[in-house]
């Protein structure tokens, strides 16, 4: 555990291991997102209740799924910054924070434009709509946090606290149907038994899960890798690394 966390606390051999992957990432992401968005809004059945307003499914569940992962690495993130005061933790919670963001307020959006024909309505103060909702401000508390204080030192133990706070939100989006009464179905995906969704549905909606799961690590090592020539960019390592 602690060589892991010893490698991805270096500096160049992470910026050597996205410069390596994110060649291969690049492609690999766009045909996952090619195929599996013609998959579910081309080629799925259309639903016998919803027709095809059901189709912007396949982005709104992978983009809800998708920032709920993305909220527990910045948390994980925070956690290693306060625990083993590593610099490049600190990065990586500002780099993941903005993707993030951007992820849920896709699932805030497209889940509106979901409800209206659904429930009659572009908005309802549903347990889950505004537990995600407060997912998207916790993200906006991070990023404001990193630019509202000069000593980045102290931003990043404020914004690591905020984030391990904050994870106590996420199981409540996950229970929230169960919890509460919902608008919201219960969850169609399920790991044990047999899914609510018939196959034809849902294997493209899994293999948006997985497109869009890989964009978001695509989009985290742009954003590290930046970071990165801008936190170092008069190390010799970098600068080496530039102009071999």
């Amino acid at each position: 555990m602690w060589r892991i966390i010893h490698q991805f606390g270096s500096p160049p051999w992470v910026y050597r291991f996205c410069d390596r992957v994110i060649p291969w990432l690049l492609p690999l992401t766009a045909v996952a997102l090619i195929v599996g968005s013609a998959w579910g809004l081309l080629f799925a059945p259309t639903d016998y209740k919803q027709g095809d307003s059901y189709r912007i499914i396949y982005i709104h569940v992978p983009a809800a799924v998708v920032s709920l992962a993305g909220y527990y690495i910045m948390a994980f993130a925070g956690l290693v910054s306060l625990v083993w005061r590593i610099k490049l933790a600190d990065l990586a919670m500002r780099a993941a924070a903005p993707i993030g963001a951007a992820f849920t307020a896709v699932a805030l959006i497209t889940g509106a434009i979901w409800g209206k024909p659904t429930w009659g309505a572009w908005w309802v103060w549903d347990a889950r709509v505004t537990s995600m909702l407060i997912l998207f401000f916790l993200y906006v508390g991070v990023i404001a946090l990193f630019e509202a204080y000069d000593n980045k030192t102290i931003a990043a133990r404020a914004c690591a606290i905020l984030s391990l706070v904050g994870t106590v939100n996420i199981p409540i989006i996950y229970k929230s149907v169960d919890w509460w009464y919902s608008l919201h179905q219960p969850a169609s995906i399920k790991f044990t038994g047999s899914s609510a969704i018939d196959a034809s549905m849902l294997y493209p909606l899994l293999g948006m899960i997985v497109a869009f799961y890989a964009l978001f690590a695509l989009l985290m090592m742009l954003n590290l890798k930046q970071s990165l020539t801008s936190e170092y960019a008069q190390s010799n390592w970098l600068i080496k690394r530039i102009t071999t």
